[in-house]
Parts: structure tokens; sequence; C-alpha cells
């Protein structure tokens, strides 16, 4: 009987299931319906939005960066509002909610970060190290200091308000009317100190106190340092004063006295962590129920009698998403409830007017769009149905190919995409310009946020930077007490018609907001249908980019006759510099090794005319330069297996210690003879040319007389041994020897200033400049180079020869093997002629150089400060990495037919910023997934990806993530310092 009672009882006709069960078979048969148009939500998206909301608008929590993260914090604070309601005391109570509410306001993987790191260094015993650069900053021990003061002082004053100060019997005049009276003031301090720091007032008025001189940037950037100032007073209010303030309100209120409920545990536990997570909503909130809170102040209210101050909070923040909240509608809350909701709703109305204007705009789709147009007119109110519906599930309103045909998309998470952020990008050649102004980006971004710049700062908020050709995207996807997390994306700078028309649009919206001179006091924003409202302007180190046609210069023949000249001096220089060099890093390297080596020096006698006759080693070059395999009419190896066995025999005889009359080795007994000769100044015995010899007889090869270096020290100068070996005819090194400058060559020799002897250095560097054998030696090697570069043929070069030799594409010619075959002289002598084009410019374009000292500093100038070469070349991404202050780089236009020059400057500059509808965005992506994924529509030519001026539409596509978008950079989650 008692079996039968209870099956009978769970018989009994419940009014409530028998509704939601026939719902549910409705529902049940559009579910392939909604499925096929993109509304039914995937499970992954559905579960990390449901989180998302429950964590954001039950238990105060903010968007998290990354999936784990969320998953990891949901957990958490799920767990805080369970253990709190299980808490017997009120003081307890009050304690750990304000405690852990501080807590999980904070950035806990970088606290967990740096405890991780100290154990490690602790366990080790290392001494103290600087953590690394990245997302993850290492937290200081004076800010460690702060939020442990900051907890402590918010412990100290909730509970010995609560315990001393809470009244039982709501009034006017009481303690908590009066800080309700300190919130409403602060809100309205907070809301004024934040729209002054904005170039426009609601987005909508021109503000008066915004500076208007943002084309002279030096003296914009002094104007908007005194806003600055006002913007360290909000944040003090804001990050001190108002969550106190708040603290003090909340634990005087009278529902913490009471037997505990699932309501206060839940409601205090939101209220508690939104004081610190959302600062200026949480103030808001207060400052509203405070408000009606002393409105109705009566006791027998239904709204102080039935609702604790936890529940009045969650109502008046976002309380409609869910389905249950609208039975609340009966009484004053919903003030603070339409207040958000509100304003998401005209965000989303705006959007679908734009998107309406836009389809009547189009004078070439007017006539199709037409009909689209009359039926929304027609139809509003199921319009409004649709905006007010995707509103209550906070889900993306989405026009059908952005045309004014709208649908409710399915909830998604804040990211509105799977994945990690910054994991996929479309990498080019110029994401690199991207990398190098991040770090500059993000401290100027922290800069704005905390003087409050920017607006109010919501994860799921966008952001678009602008400069020259540059588009920056950026997206806040985690906010908390003084931090934050944002990704930043960048845009392709190779601009397509669709990309220039809106990007045209763009640097329009920010000249009518910073460069127009207004004449009213408080001028409207032209441009208030657009998605994009301008916020400020940001100073941000990075690289500017200029182009210069090259007409005039590069095809004067004036210049390329002094090119030649250029040339050969530096070369000089360089390999002076190389070797200056190479010499300090091989003695620090060998400052142990024995240095009692003897050196010999083989050099080709340039008064001693080997075997061929001048006019036979002229016709034998020529005809080498014609074909790079002839062979001569003696039936001898091709010239290229000439050079191989050359080279075996250089090799042979390198590896022979030769002896020298008179040296150590001949007169080890004596050591008086070799007098002050020091051991180094003798060197190895180095072939640099010998007679030809005919094939078979190269064991009865004579060796030319060896010479000496005449200063002891020259050997620190000395050019490689490889690079000794000789390739021209003796004629035409004579020839060309004419050319090498002796004068500047003794010049770059006395300003060195790389040693560290003992001896004087000057006179030193004059005994090395006298020495005839090592000047002969940069003879052989300046002239080979200078051949190599020009080919036989000593003409004036052209500008299509200047520009192939600058991309490394060398003439052939009998010493381009034998350059070729020293990669490091190849690009010494490469650079040389990068540098001398350089000089070729600036000359023509600053004046002449007048003395050696002047072109000294130039050359100096080239080495530390300019980067030259390709822009293909992976030296030009590291130069830029490195940030090197100019970069410059060669180029022919072939459209226009002229040689054009790009210089890349590193300097501070002003980026203009604005921010975006957050449900544009959110609706064209939204979109953007359903024609794709849904409808299959990817005709990379289709309507919805096309230019609008209003709606940004190719921009927005570009900034999604791959594959459906395609920015060439996006970062991973940044973390800001919001002090």
């Amino acid at each position: 009987m008692k079996t039968a009672f209870h099956t009978k009882k769970f018989m009994v006709n419940i009014p409530a299931l028998e509704q939601m069960n026939q719902v549910f078979h409705i529902l049940f048969i559009f579910l392939p319906f909604l499925w096929a148009l993109g509304i039914l939500p995937p499970p992954d998206a559905l579960f990390l939005w449901a989180m998302e909301q429950v964590l954001e608008f039950g238990l105060g929590g903010s968007s998290m960066s990354t999936h784990p993260r969320l998953l990891i914090m949901f957990i958490v604070s799920a767990g805080t509002a369970i253990t709190s309601y299980f808490i017997p005391s009120t003081v307890g109570v009050v304690l750990f909610m304000t405690g852990l509410g501080f807590l999980l306001s904070l950035n806990l993987s970088e606290m967990g970060f740096v405890f991780k790191h100290s154990v490690a260094r602790h366990r080790v015993g290392t001494k103290s190290k600087a953590l690394p650069s990245g997302s993850e900053k290492q937290l200081t021990w004076k800010e460690c200091l702060f939020y442990i003061m900051i907890l402590v002082l918010a412990l100290l004053e909730s509970v010995l308000l609560h315990r001393f100060a809470c009244c039982s019997q709501i009034s006017k005049n009481g303690p908590q009317a009066i800080i309700g009276y300190v919130l409403m003031v602060l809100l309205i301090t907070l809301w004024i100190l934040r729209e002054i720091q904005s170039v426009y007032i609601f987005g909508i008025f021109q503000n008066p106190f915004y500076p208007k001189d943002v084309q002279t940037g030096t003296l914009f950037l002094e104007k908007q340092a005194r806003l600055m100032k006002i913007g360290v007073v909000r944040w003090i209010l804001l990050n001190l004063v108002s969550p106190f303030a708040m603290i003090a309100f909340l634990s005087l209120d009278t529902s913490l006295r009471g037997l505990h409920s699932v309501s206060v545990s839940i409601g205090f536990t939101r209220a508690f962590r939104m004081v610190w997570q959302y600062t200026e909503n949480a103030l808001l909130e207060t400052a509203i129920v405070s408000a009606v809170h002393v409105l109705t102040s009566s006791p027998d209210v239904w709204w102080n009698r039935s609702l604790d101050t936890g529940i009045r909070l969650l109502l008046a923040f976002k309380a409609i998403n869910f389905p249950w909240s609208t039975v609340l509608a009966v009484s004053q809350v919903l003030v603070g409830i339409m207040r958000d909701r509100l304003i998401q709703f005209i965000s989303k109305l705006q959007f679908a007017v734009t998107v309406l204007l836009a389809s009547w705009m189009e004078k070439k789709r007017r006539k199709s769009t037409t009909t689209l147009c009359i039926f929304n007119t027609v139809f509003s109110p199921f319009v409004l149905v649709f905006i007010v519906f995707s509103t209550l599930l906070s889900s993306p309103l989405v026009p059908l190919f952005t045309l004014p045909l709208f649908l409710v998309g399915f909830p998604r998470p804040t990211q509105s995409w799977p994945g990690v952020v910054g994991t996929a990008a479309c990498v080019c050649a110029d994401t690199v310009y991207y990398y190098q102004m991040v770090p500059s980006l993000t401290a100027a971004l922290r800069s704005a946020m905390v003087a409050g710049s920017l607006g109010l700062l919501l994860p799921g908020s966008h952001y678009l930077g602008r400069f020259q050709d540059r588009l920056i995207w950026i997206m806040i996807l985690e906010r908390g007490y003084t931090y934050c997390w944002i990704n930043i994306k960048g845009l392709e700078l190779q601009e397509t018609s669709c990309h220039t028309a809106e990007a045209r649009r763009v640097d329009e919206v920010f000249e009518g907001a910073f460069e127009q001179e207004y004449t009213k006091i408080c001028s409207i924003n032209e441009h208030l249908g657009n998605v994009l409202t301008p916020c400020t302007v940001l100073p941000v180190k990075l690289y500017s980019d200029a182009k210069n046609v090259l007409s005039g210069i590069i095809d004067s023949h004036d210049n390329l006759r002094e090119f030649k000249g250029d040339l050969v001096k530096v070369l000089v220089w360089i390999l002076v510099q190389y070797c200056s060099r190479r010499s300090h890093m091989q003695e620090n390297v060998h400052k142990t090794e024995n240095k009692a080596k003897a050196s010999l020096i083989i050099l080709p006698a340039l008064d001693t005319s080997p075997q061929t006759q001048s006019s036979d080693d002229t016709d034998s070059l020529n005809s080498e330069i014609s074909d790079d395999w002839s062979d001569d009419i003696f039936g001898d190896e091709p010239t290229s297996k000439k050079g191989k066995e050359e080279k075996e025999q250089l090799k042979v005889l390198q590896s022979i210690n030769l002896p020298i009359p008179g040296s150590v080795e001949s007169q080890s007994v004596d050591d008086h003879s070799i007098g002050k000769v020091h051991e180094n100044s003798l060197y190895k015995g180095v072939l640099l040319g010998y007679p030809a010899v005919d094939k078979g007889k190269q064991e009865d090869m004579k060796y030319i007389p060896l010479m000496e270096f005449s200063c002891s020290h020259s050997h620190l100068l000395s050019l490689p041994e490889e690079w000794m070996s000789n390739c021209l005819p003796n004629s035409k090194m004579r020839e060309m020897s004419s050319l090498f400058p002796e004068e500047w060559y003794q010049f770059v020799l006395r300003q060195l200033e790389c040693f560290h002897l003992e001896e004087n250095v000057p006179n030193v560097l004059e005994e090395i400049a006298k020495d005839r054998v090592l000047k002969d030696f940069y003879v052989h090697v300046v002239m080979t180079c200078y051949f190599s570069l020009f080919g036989v043929d000593n003409m004036d070069p052209s500008p299509g020869h200047i520009l192939r030799v600058y991309n490394g594409a060398l003439p052939w010619s009998v010493a381009l093997d034998w350059l070729t075959e020293k990669p490091e002289l190849f690009q010494l002598a490469l650079k040389a002629f990068r540098y001398t084009l350089k000089l070729m410019i600036d000359k023509a374009s600053l004046g002449p150089i007048e003395d050696f000292k002047e072109l000294t500093n130039c050359l100096v100038e080239y080495e530390s400060d300019w980067y030259i070469g390709l822009v293909s070349d992976e030296k030009w991404k590291e130069a830029i990495l490195q940030e090197k202050p100019c970069l410059f780089s060669l180029g022919y236009d072939p459209n226009m037919g002229v040689y054009t020059g790009r210089v890349l400057t590193l300097q501070e500059l002003l980026i203009h910023v604005g921010k975006l509808n957050t449900e544009a965005v959110r609706g064209q992506w939204a979109n953007l997934s359903w024609e794709l994924l849904y409808a299959t529509n990817d005709d990379e030519e289709r309507y919805s990806i096309q230019a609008h001026p209003l709606l940004l539409r190719n921009l927005t596509v570009q900034a999604a993530d791959p594959p459906l978008g395609y920015p060439i950079y996006s970062s991973k989650p940044i973390h800001i310092h919001l002090y």
C-alpha cells in the first residue's frame, strides 16, 4: 500500500511538467531545421558559453584567455560559493568571501609561476635571477607587498564593520545609506574622469579637453601628459577608494546577519568578487542598489523584505541571462537589469541599422536589396524580436551574407573561435613588422588603459589601430584587478582593392577626429554611423616606411662615375675594419697559445712579368669571360680545372713550414742575431701567384721569393691566408692597382682604435701604414674584389648593373669563381657595394663629402645604425627585431619603370586607436562561420567580404582566426599590468 501510494503520488499531473513536455515535443520537431540554419550550438561551444555565463554573471568572475583557465576558474569559483554556504559563523562568511573574492580577481597563474620559480630556485640554492620575459612578467616584491596590504586592509575593514557597525534595521540615515551616497559621488567622478581621456564623449561629442595638436607629436604628447596626471587620480579612486567603499557597503548589510541561504551564498560571493574583478561595473550596480535602497527604505517594501543585497546586485547586472529572472520584472530592480541589457540591445540595434543602411547605400546592389529593406521596415517588430532574443541569450545577431536578413546565432564564448589564441596566423615577410612593434604597443596600451582612454575594459571588446599601411586588431580576452589579457593581430600590408577602400575610410574617421579643426566647442562626430569610434592616440616605437623614386640619382653619369672611386674606398675601409675586429677576436681566443711561430708571405712581384705576355694575358682573360669552359689552343684542361689545380697546389704549399734564413728556426743558438724583430712578425708561407706551369710539370714549379712585413705589428691587420691566392694576370693587376687610394688607406689605418698594446698606439699605426708589403696585400684583395663586381671592362656601371649586383647577381668574370669560393669575402664585397650605393644617394641628396673624416663618419654610421640589404634577406628580419635604427633597400618598379629606394626609420610615432562595435564584429564573424561552414559559400569574391566603409567587412573578415580569416600576425595572450 505504501509503495502504491508513492507511485500514485508521482503519477499526479503537474501542470508545469506537462507544459514543458509540450514545449520539448515542438522543439524536437524543429531541431533539424535549427541545425541546418546554424542556430543550434555545437556541444563544445554551448558548454564553454554556459561556463562563461555562470562564472561571469553568477559567480562574479571574468571570461578567461584560455579554455583550461576558464575550466579551472569555474571549478574554484563554484567551490567558493558552495563552501561559503557551510560556514556557520557570519564573521567567517564575511572574511571568507572578502578574501577569496580578492584573490580570485588576481592573475593567479602569474603568482603560481612566481611561486614555482622561487621554490625551484630555493632548492638548487642559486642566487636571485630575473624571470623569463614574455607573457609571464615577473612579479616584484613591491607588487606582492601591495597585494598583501590590500588583502589585509580589506579583511580588517569587512570584519570590523560587520561586527561592530552593522545595523539590524534599514534606515535612510544609517551608515550603509551614507556609504551609498559616497558610491554615487564616486561613480559620477570616475565617469567624468574617464570620458575626458577620450577624443569623444559618449562617442558623439568632441571632447574640448582633448589635445588638438596631433600632427605636432611633441606638443601633443606634452598636453596628453597632463591628461595622464588626471588618469592617475582616476586610477587611485578606481582601484583603492572604490573597492573599500563597496566592501563597507556590503559588510554593513543586514542580510549577512541572518541564517545562511543559497541566495546569500551566491549573491554575496558574486558581490564581493565583482568589487575587484569589475570595479566600475560593480560600482554602478552598487550605486543603483543603494539608490533604490534609500528610496524604498521601509522594511515592508517587497524589495527589502524578500531579497538580500547579494541577490539585488545579482539582478542589477545581467540577471536577464537566466530565463527565470524574467519573473522578477515586477520590481524596480528592472532598472538595474535593463541597464546592461539595454546597452547590448542598443549595440545590436545600431548594428542592424548599419547593415540596413550599408545595403541601401550601395548603388550597384540597391535594386536587389530594396526588397529586403522594405521587408525589414514592414516586419520591423519581428526584427526587434530577433534582436531582443539574441540579447537575452547573449548570442550574436547574424546578418545572413551581411544582408539585412537577420537570424539569432547560436550562443558561443567570448573568443568566438575554437582553439588556442595566437597559435594560427598566415605568416609572411611582413609579419616581422608586427613582431617588432608589439612590446612598445603593449606598453602604450597599458598607459591608455590605466588612464581610461580606451573606455570601459570588458572581455570581448575590440579595438583597431592604424599607422601608415599597418592595421592592428586588439581584443581584450580577460579582465581582473590591476591586470588584463589581450590578443593583438596584424592585418596584411599588401593592400587589395577592398582592403584599400576600407583602410582609406579608417583614415578618414581618424583624421576627422584628431586632425580636423573644429570651430564649435562640442562638435558632433561626423562618422557616427560607422562601427569604428576613435578613442585616443598612442605613442609607439616602430618603423616608418618611406619609398622614394631614385630617378636622377642612380641614372646620373656623374654619380655613376664617382661610384667606382667610392667603391674602392669603401672596400678598403670594410676590409681594414674586418681585419681589425678579427685580430682582436683571435687575440682573445688564442691568448694562451704560443706566439713564436714564424710567418712567411709570398707576394706576386708586380715588376716581374710572368711567362705569359701582357697581350696574351688580355686575350686569355677575354676568352675566359666569354666561355666558362673554353679550352686553350694547347689542349690543356679547362680554365676552371686549372683553378682547382692551383688551389690544390696552394693547400700543399700552406702545409709546408719553410724556414727563413736568419729566422728562429735557423739561428736558434744566437738569439741576439734577430734584433728587435718580434716572433709574430713572421708568417706562414702562402702562395699569391706563380708562373703558369704546363700540365704534368707541377713538381718542377719554382716558388716566388718570400717577403716579410716591415712592421712587427702588421700581422694584426693581415687578411686571411685563403684570400692570398691570385686569379688575375699580373698585367691586369698592375693596370687596376693605379686605382687604389693610398692616402685613404693610410688615413683609415691611422684612425683605428681597437688595439690594446703596451706600446704607443699612434706610432704603431704609423708604422703599419708605411708597410709596403701589407699595402700590396690589400691592393691585391681590394682590386680583385673590384674586378669581380664590375667585370673586365672598366666602364661606368649602368643602373641595371647596380641593381643586379646589389641583389647579389654579379657578372661573370675570371675573378668571380675566386670570390665565390670565399663566402666571407663575398659578403664583405657585397656589403661594400651596397654601402657605396647608399653613399651615392646621400651625396646626391645631402651634398658632397668634403674630407676623409666626413666619409669615415658616414661609413661608421652605416655600420652601426643601418642595415643595407634586401627585404627578402633573413638579416633584414633580424635587423628589424634587433631594432636597427634605419634600414635601406633598393628596388625596381616595373609598372612605372623607375628605381626605388625603401627606407625604414625606427622612431616613436603616433598610432590612432578606436573602439569597434562589439556586436558588429561578433555578428560578422558569426556570419562568416555560418556562410562558410553551413552555406558552403567559399567564393573569393562573395558579397560578404566586399569592402564597405560603414561595416568594415573586409577588415573584420581578415581579423578572424584562420582558416576562415587571414591575419598575418596573431600574438599569444599578452598580460598587461594596469598600474
